[in-house]
């Protein structure tokens, strides 16, 4: 791996680059930090793809196309003297000591659980009026039901047991069941929402990132679709002339692989 100073150096070429397309470049010239923006977003969406992917080669790059954004941001940042890349590196380095007293203070934590505690708190300190503060607006909601559980949890809003959790999920399934009989969507969807909160909820217990998992199935569904897809071409048919029988043993085919 690299030195040190081989690190350092590296980063300072990108500071370099970034000035230079920010002067001579047409597209770059035009970029601004809404611009950026929803690029940032889908660059951190191709980041995850490849964590999931456990592509390393590809996590590289992915990096890259992030680190240059930050530094883009930076750039933009300095040119009304608002910020620059070192406000933003010694603002994340004051972040760090602050929130962690137990490497940069006399704060004694028995384990993991504690620091995250800890952490609330701290952040509370800082004049946060809600521990739910920090949980971004626009994130997906499946992955802002974890955050908001995660936070809670920071200050000791939580179940004790996982069995507890669990029995939540078959209580919010049952009410579910019971508002389909209904036929009022407006009650179904909010029963729908509870279940999906608390499985959760369940996830966080049992130590799986539920947003992963699902994905772990989306991938797993999209590879035998297309096996699917692909078997029916080889027999000369299309999906829709096929019955569901027929389908069904490509499936299980799928499956198998």
């Amino acid at each position: 791996m690299h030195s040190r100073q081989q690190q350092l150096e590296a980063f300072s070429r990108l500071l370099d680059i970034m000035n230079d397309l920010r002067e001579k470049c047409p597209w770059d010239k035009k970029q601004t930090l809404e611009s950026l923006r929803h690029l940032t977003i889908e660059e951190t969406y191709e980041l995850g793809d490849a964590i999931l992917d456990n592509n390393l080669e590809e996590i590289k790059k992915e990096l890259g196309d992030l680190l240059l954004h930050i530094v883009f941001y930076a750039k933009i940042g300095s040119e009304t003297q608002s910020f620059d890349i070192a406000d933003v590196a010694n603002g994340i380095c004051d972040k760090l000591i602050t929130r962690h007293p137990h490497i940069y203070g006399d704060v004694i934590v028995a384990n993991e659980e504690e620091v995250k505690q800890n952490w609330e708190k701290i952040k509370l300190k800082e004049g946060k009026k809600s521990v739910l503060e920090g949980v971004p607006k626009s994130l997906p909601a499946l992955v802002k039901a974890s955050r908001i559980q995660d936070k809670v949890k920071g200050v000791g809003f939580d179940w004790e047991e996982p069995q507890q959790v669990w029995e939540k999920v078959q209580e919010e399934l049952q009410e579910l069941q019971e508002e389909v009989k209904t036929s009022n969507i407006d009650k179904i969807e909010a029963e729908f929402g509870d279940v999906l909160f608390s499985l959760i909820n369940y996830a966080r217990f049992l130590k799986i990132n539920p947003e992963d998992a699902l994905e772990r199935t989306n991938k797993k569904f999209i590879k035998r679709f297309q096996y699917l897809e692909t078997k029916a071409v080889e027999s000369g048919k299309s999906l829709a002339e096929m019955t569901l029988a027929e389908m069904d043993v490509f499936w299980e085919e799928a499956k198998k692989l």
